[in-house]
């Protein structure tokens, strides 16, 4: 391909990273490639591979969505082993610019850009348009962020908001927490809202029935639970959705997030069916005096794949996203 002109967009989770270019003034993405994290010992190895897989020896600028938290120019990823200087990397790629945002906030910036058949409804309506939209998202870890409205766009809320307590709501529960600190000291929700998660609440829930927990991983679970008659599987996952849907309703009542709730990451996609007949949305809506507001802030699960790469392109030209590299990219105060 043709360098001039292409800025490099990346998605980098804990598990795999995707990579894709975009043209100026555009966010759509071309030359999509996904690369598993594990493969390459360092962040400059899998850039370096993906622009030589497609023909393209240099890019302008860049632009990459990562799962941690973006605080100064040395960034470490929460859940693999890559770490790195975002300036050592602008200048070892000669880029004009790099920016490095937080991979959710990157979700968060692309949900506009996605078209309506990649988003399903789920429950709740019609909502607010004028206010922030809520986005959230278990895959490797626990996404939260946030849309916030302003004159000429959307502002992208940065949080952490996978790290709070987990919350207990009745003796199971309870039981489930006994467990888990036990093994982790402190319970935050993404200990059970992830791939990981779904696991530890399938064996602590093998533990509280006194029956074995014969499968190994989060797909085996995912598959058991909706392909055949493994109880526990069912029961592990339906409560695993359910308290994703209250997660979600605390959420939106702490951010006033009522413009809509768009669900994303890598697991729910592919439960898509079990999703909209679990109890998601009876702990999305059993907020006690709060419920209508609830009821009336709409749920979509998105299923666009490149939603993270759609937020990368749009953060690129979007003046109010932090940045690392040349001064034109506006740093925020604080």
């Amino acid at each position: 391909m043709n360098s001039a002109g292409y800025a490099l967009v990346g998605d980098i989770g804990g598990t795999n990273a995707r990579f894709a270019l975009v043209e100026p003034g555009s966010v759509q993405p071309l030359a999509t490639m996904i690369l598993s994290c594990g493969d390459y010992a360092t962040l400059d190895d899998a850039i370096d591979h993906y622009l030589t897989k497609v023909d393209v020896g240099s890019v302008r600028e860049a632009c990459l969505a990562v799962a941690s938290p973006v605080r100064g120019t040395a960034v470490k990823m929460t859940n693999s082993n890559w770490q790195f200087d975002t300036e050592s990397v602008r200048r070892q790629f000669g880029w004009t610019g790099f920016k490095v945002i937080n991979d959710f906030a990157a979700m968060a910036l692309g949900i506009p850009h996605v078209v309506e058949k990649n988003l399903v409804h789920v429950c709740g309506g019609p909502g607010e348009g004028c206010r922030p939209r809520l986005v959230i998202g278990p895959g490797t870890g626990l996404g939260v962020s946030a849309l916030v409205p302003v004159k000429n766009g959307w502002i992208p809320l940065v949080t952490e908001g996978g790290h709070v307590d987990f919350a207990p709501a009745d003796d199971t529960e309870m039981a489930i927490l006994k467990i888990l600190k036990a093994r982790f000291g402190r319970v935050s929700v993404e200990r059970i809202l992830c791939g990981e998660g779904l696991l530890n609440l399938y064996r602590a829930h093998a533990g509280i029935q006194g029956v074995g927990a014969q499968l190994p991983t989060p797909e085996a679970i995912t598959a058991a639970a909706m392909t055949s008659n493994d109880s526990l599987a069912r029961h592990t996952l339906n409560h695993f959705c359910q308290l994703l849907g209250r997660v979600a309703g605390n959420a939106v009542l702490t951010l006033g997030s009522t413009g809509g709730v768009y669900l994303c990451g890598g697991i729910l996609p592919g439960i898509q069916d079990f999703l909209l007949a679990s109890p998601f949305q009876q702990g999305f809506e059993d907020k006690g005096r709060m419920r209508p507001l609830l009821e009336s802030t709409p749920v979509y699960l998105v299923t666009e794949a490149c939603t993270g790469l759609l937020g990368a392109a749009e953060a690129l030209e979007n003046p109010e996203v932090q940045g690392f590299g040349k001064t034109h990219f506006m740093q925020l105060p604080g």
